[in-house]
């Protein structure tokens, strides 16, 4: 029997292979060091997905980023706040002898939330600065580089999406299936890619 989807039985972020979820701290861990979010967002029905530096707030328990003043993001950020965030990261295309066994090691996070647009000048500052310092953590304002000026922070849209569920997932076998049956004739289909 097909399972039900519909989200009133079936939570968005429930895993459907639980042999590859993964725990909480695994998530905030992946969250950490993970280097470009994609981000789902709408105009009524039409979805767009926008690639982003972000930086995960733990303690604010959101998921930051920035964009122009004006743009596509920030008018569907205003328009309908509901928003799907993935990150994630692969290592090896796997090869098989079976064709729906070729596989690639990933891992990933899907988080479901609510996007609002920080307004206020000091929150904005510190978002920018945790963005910053995540992917230039030896530099500093005020020393590396100048900080962010008002006028700068007037043409920029700071997000801030609140994390309401997430689902973690990991699958980095060494090797894909493979299928001990042999092709036509007894040899059997070799398990390394040529």
């Amino acid at each position: 029997m097909a399972k039900n989807y519909d989200l009133s039985v079936t939570p968005a972020n429930q895993q459907r292979r639980p042999e590859n979820e993964r725990d909480d701290g695994w998530i905030r861990s992946f969250l950490e060091r993970g280097q470009i979010a994609h981000i789902a967002t709408r105009w009524d029905d039409q979805p767009f997905i926008t690639p982003s530096t972000y930086w995960y707030d733990e303690a604010g328990n959101q998921i930051i980023f920035h964009s122009n003043i004006i743009g596509r993001v920030r008018a569907n950020s205003e328009r309908h706040p509901e928003v799907c965030v993935e990150i994630s990261e692969y290592g090896r295309f796997l090869p098989s002898n079976v064709a729906l066994e070729f596989t690639v090691q990933y891992g990933s996070v899907i988080i479901f939330g609510k996007i609002r647009i920080l307004e206020d000048l000091d929150a904005k500052r510190r978002a920018l600065y945790g963005l910053i310092s995540k992917y230039f953590p030896t530099m500093r304002p005020g020393g590396d580089y100048r900080p962010i000026t008002d006028q700068e922070m007037n043409r920029t849209s700071v997000y801030a999406i609140s994390i309401d569920s997430w689902s973690g997932k990991e699958n980095w076998p060494e090797q894909a299936e493979q299928s001990d049956r042999g092709r036509a004739g007894g040899s059997a289909y070799p398990a390394s890619s040529p």
